[in-house]
C-alpha cells in the first residue's frame, strides 16, 4: 500500500513539473489561453497530493505499529521528496516570472484608478 501511495504521488509530481515546465514556455510565447487551461486541473492534482499525503502517513503509521520495519520505503520516500523539491523550485522559477507581471499589471490599473479619481470607471448619470 506504501509503496502505491508513493508511486501514485510521484505520477502525479511529475506531471505537476511537467505542467509547469510548460506553463513557464507559454508564458515566454504569450500564449495565456494555455495558461488558464491547465490552472483547474493543477489545483486538483494539488488536492490528490495533499490526500496522498496524508494517506501516506497514516499507513506508515499503521505499519510501524505492526512492527513492520518502514526503512524499507526509504528510498522510495527519498525519491518522492527529490520530486518534490524539484516541483518546488520549478513553481519558484514560475513565480518569478509571473510576480513581475502581475506587478506591471497592478500597477497600470493602480495608475488609471488614481487619474480618474479613486475609481476605475467615471459614471455619468
Amino acid at each position: 500500500m506504501i509503496e502505491e501511495i508513493i508511486n501514485d504521488m510521484t505520477k502525479i509530481v511529475n506531471k505537476m513539473q511537467d505542467y509547469i515546465k510548460q506553463d513557464i514556455e507559454d508564458i515566454k510565447k504569450a500564449k495565456h489561453e494555455e495558461l488558464l487551461n491547465r490552472n483547474d486541473e493543477k489545483q486538483s492534482m494539488i488536492e490528490e497530493i495533499a490526500v496522498y499525503k496524508q494517506q501516506l502517513n497514516q499507513e506508515i503509521v499503521k505499519q510501524m505499529q505492526n512492527g513492520v520495519d518502514v526503512n524499507k520505503y526509504r528510498e522510495k520516500v527519498d525519491n518522492l521528496e527529490n520530486e518534490l523539491r524539484t516541483l518546488f523550485e520549478l513553481n519558484k522559477k514560475l513565480s518569478l516570472i509571473v510576480e513581475p507581471i502581475q506587478r506591471m499589471y497592478k500597477d497600470i490599473v493602480d495608475d488609471i484608478t488614481e487619474k480618474n479619481g479613486g475609481s476605475f470607471f467615471h459614471v455619468k448619470a
